[in-house]
């Protein structure tokens, strides 16, 4: 099972319309997956419903695909909070995983993805090589959040054809 990661906390953020896309895409491919999006739960404390969390979405995937906005030239420290509260060795450990950036500028979070890589790696995890760095996302998508631009789409088809056969 795939679990896509939306890496942002903020209201109506572009990474959770990215994630909803990936997981459109993969269900047009007839890959079921989970979409855990940082803006419905609360990762602050490592309580029942972490724990639940963590069990349905996080445990329980073999692969994990992780969307996330640039923040201050990095991944978003909500991201970095949900995954120190987990049980790493249970959750991450010789796990899959495949990386992809937001922004409205034009680095596509670049910085941000091998910044989570390094730690990612730090846990024992298999991060796929083709990381998707996609910048100007506010003009690639219609206003329903659907991607209109074909090379974006052809990048993102390529990446996830190499990551399930990955």
């Amino acid at each position: 099972m795939i679990t896509i990661i939306s890496g942002s906390s903020r209201e109506d953020n572009n990474s959770k319309k990215v994630a909803l896309e990936y997981r459109r895409l993969l269900l047009e491919k007839n890959i079921g997956t989970l979409l855990l999006s940082l803006d419905e739960i609360s990762v602050f404390s490592r309580d029942d419903a972490f724990k639940k969390m963590e069990a349905e979405y996080l445990k329980a995937a073999d692969k994990f695909i992780i969307v996330m906005p640039e923040y201050n030239g990095s991944y978003p420290g909500i991201l970095k909070l949900m995954i120190d509260n987990t049980d790493t060795s249970k959750v991450w450990w010789f796990k899959k995983v495949l990386l992809t950036g937001v922004s409205t500028g034009r680095a596509g979070n670049l910085r941000g993805m091998e910044h989570l890589t390094g730690s990612l790696l730090h846990m024992k995890m298999i991060v796929h090589p083709n990381r998707l760095p996609i910048s100007i996302i506010n003009k690639l998508m219609d206003e329903t959040g659907r991607f209109t631009d074909i090379p974006t789409l052809q990048a993102i088809d390529t990446q996830l054809e190499e990551f399930l056969g990955f």
